[in-house]
């Protein structure tokens, strides 16, 4: 059973790599000095267009560079745990694929991604080390590319959290905050994420700035989840 396992985490690695290989380009880095409004683009002028043609479920691409985690991003509104425990072909998988909260749209203002917390170190098991200052230092950045767009996202938090029970009263559930465009929302979500973070980044939000938010499994605690949240920075768009 075990080496079925790890012949299975074999392959969906394998299959990630393959993926990647099919992208046209690799990620646009980001140029600050870059002042030139980026052209007009559409779904498929993007170097992801081709796994979106594979899967419609794709929505975008994230990776931190250092790390392993470098993996598709997928998106089903309709059954929002549907790559839980499938992989991007749709077929049963221990380790799933990274996916966004069902309540994320395009333009919603944070993008809440779920992934695994694998004990190999795949998938978002390397969150947990954001636990650590000097981690954060060494990766400071989180790229994560759509069908319309770069990005790159400055960590400005993490911190350790759980889901709550419905009952519980005076606790911050980070997963309820996908759509920030009111203000006083987007201002009592930052405001909790810097209350709860387990260090000082120096990196702030103001409204109007694009979100990314993290979440794994954390085991400090029943039900525990470990959280890294970033800010977009100013990027071009893909084409």
């Amino acid at each position: 059973m075990v080496y079925g396992i790890i012949s299975q985490a074999h392959r969906e690695q394998d299959n990630f790599e393959r993926l990647e290989e099919t992208i046209k380009q690799p990620f646009l880095a980001f140029d600050p000095s870059q002042t030139q409004e980026p052209p007009e683009t559409d779904d498929a002028s993007s170097p992801y267009a081709a796994l979106k043609e594979i899967n419609q479920d794709f929505w975008g691409w994230i990776c931190i560079e250092g790390t392993e985690l470098d993996y598709p991003v997928m998106h089903t509104p309709k059954n929002g745990e549907y790559y839980l425990r499938r992989d991007f072909d749709g077929k049963d998988s221990q380790n799933g694929v990274p996916f966004l909260s069902a309540s994320c749209y395009e333009g919603c203002g944070n993008y809440l991604i779920y992934g695994h917390n694998m004990k190999n170190g795949s998938m978002f098991a390397t969150l947990l080390s954001y636990a650590d200052r000097a981690y954060w230092e060494e990766h400071p950045i989180i790229r994560f590319d759509t069908l319309a767009a770069s990005g790159e996202y400055k960590v400005l938090a993490a911190f350790y959290s759980e889901a709550y029970p419905q009952d519980a009263e005076g606790v911050f559930r980070y997963y309820q905050y996908t759509d920030v465009s009111d203000a006083s929302v987007f201002e009592d979500y930052v405001d909790q994420v810097q209350k709860a973070a387990l260090y000082d980044t120096g990196v702030i939000a103001v409204y109007g700035d694009e979100l990314l938010t993290l979440s794994t499994c954390s085991y400090h605690t029943k039900n525990g989840r470990f959280v890294v949240v970033a800010r977009k920075e100013e990027s071009p768009q893909l084409g």
